[in-house]
């Protein structure tokens, strides 16, 4: 009997964007369980907080992916390293989405790093589809932030609470 395969896919998801969602939707299809990893880093000085993070992918997931799917996704905070979250779920595949050339530099110092910490777990890169391949996080925030119609880009409720937290930022 085969070992069950878990992948994580770890990200500061502020916001959850319609690439992210896809990347999910993909990796899903290669792994048995998928865990969606919301890191922390509060040093990024994130528009949500973790658990509104961790609400709003989930209801992205629900909302989004077929029941099979959303059967084998787990969505979960983390503030520790990469690898050793990896190993307390059990992960032996991380996933990461690439959109550009300098995402790929970037992953591949990420993956040089994390393979000297445990030579088990193994990368697997998921292009970004050409339809999300320009989308980031800190756009569609920028975009908000300004007023701009960020509804391309991110789910109908994700743009919502985002209208919602620039108008309080604004009060």
């Amino acid at each position: 009997m085969r070992k069950e395969r878990i992948g994580i896919y770890p990200g500061t998801f502020d916001p959850i964007t319609n690439g992210h969602t896809d990347i999910i939707r993909r990796a899903a299809k290669i792994v048995d369980r998928l865990v969606v990893g919301v890191a922390r880093n509060d040093g990024k000085g994130p528009l949500f907080s973790t658990d509104e993070r961790v609400e709003i992918v989930r209801d992205d997931i629900v909302r989004l992916l077929d029941k099979e799917a959303r059967d084998r996704i787990e969505v979960r905070a983390f503030d520790i390293l990469l690898m050793n979250f990896a190993e307390s779920v059990g992960a032996s595949v991380i996933v990461r989405g690439l959109r550009a050339v300098s995402d790929f530099e970037y992953e591949f110092q990420m993956m040089g790093m994390n393979a000297r910490l445990n030579t088990e777990i193994e990368y697997v890169f998921l292009m970004a589809s050409d339809r999300y391949q320009f989308i980031s996080s800190r756009f569609v925030k920028e975009i908000g932030a300004l007023g701009g119609d960020v509804s391309h880009f991110v789910s109908k409720r994700v743009a919502e609470r985002l209208i919602e937290r620039f108008k309080q930022a604004k009060a």
